[in-house]
């Protein structure tokens, strides 16, 4: 897949890991569809992309909205190549709390619409798309990326809904791979660590070298471009397929 050819959908795009993929894509020549919340900074970020970028608003969360919007980034660009799905929430609850206070059913159930459900939703509308695209050489047509987390496979204290929602994106990486190998679709799957992203907004300076000191080497937080820069890899090298992959500086939580 050629990046400078290509047409990027991005959830979660305004900000964090999906805007900084966004940007690698648009300055590499390629074109992105910005999808996040209407209270979100996509408008503004599109403009600053200028004419490669498209915002839509949109809520992961609701399937009318969806639809639209994968279609209208579709319709404008006249093709997608490759989908990034990095909208989430991260809520911190314990099942029972030192209170005695039990985990809300309705945050449980939120997190794996939007993390689980949502992604799935965005790409089963991006392979439609991908799926009208000429094939390449080898058959290829596109691309699916999806995010999940570290806490997918060690998820903390507090972690249950954030955990189990991003465990499921895990779970899918192979089967969307085998689904989807007729259409020449490959589905790669990224378990970021610890990221300096707006989820880390709050964090003092003593949290954040806290949270540093979790990586073996670098001993520095994430950052989008890290995170661009290895969707930038799946997309030239067409033999990933079917995989998860950490992107974490050896963090083990």
């Amino acid at each position: 897949m050629r990046i400078g050819e290509s047409v990027g959908l991005f959830t979660g795009g305004a900000s964090g890991l999906g805007a900084g993929t966004a940007r690698m894509l648009a300055e590499r020549g390629g074109r992105v569809g910005i999808l996040d919340l209407p209270s979100s900074a996509g408008e503004r970020f599109a403009a600053e992309l200028g004419e490669p970028a498209l915002f839509v608003p949109m809520d992961v969360a609701d399937e009318g909205q969806v639809e639209k919007a994968v279609a209208r980034v579709a319709e404008h660009f006249g093709r997608i190549d490759v989908c990034v799905n990095a909208a989430g929430v991260s809520p911190a609850t314990r099942v029972l709390s030192r209170k005695g206070e039990l985990h809300p059913l309705d945050v449980f159930r939120r997190t794996v619409e939007i993390n689980l459900v949502g992604t799935f939703d965005v790409l089963r509308h991006a392979v439609a798309a991908i799926a009208r695209n000429e094939p390449g050489p080898d058959g290829e047509r596109g691309l699916i990326v999806n995010v999940a987390s570290a806490a997918a496979l060690e998820g903390q204290t507090g972690q249950a809904a954030y955990a189990a929602s991003k465990g499921g994106i895990v779970a899918l990486t192979l089967p969307l791979a085998r689904d989807l190998a007729i259409w020449g679709i490959r589905v790669m799957t990224i378990c970021p660590g610890i990221m300096d992203t707006g989820m880390l907004a709050g964090a003092d300076e003593k949290r954040r070298a806290a949270l540093m000191d979790l990586h073996v080497f670098p001993k520095r937080l994430g950052r989008p471009a890290d995170f661009a820069h290895l969707v930038a890899s799946f997309m030239e090298n067409e033999l990933l397929n079917g995989e998860v992959v950490r992107l974490d500086a050896a963090t083990r939580l």
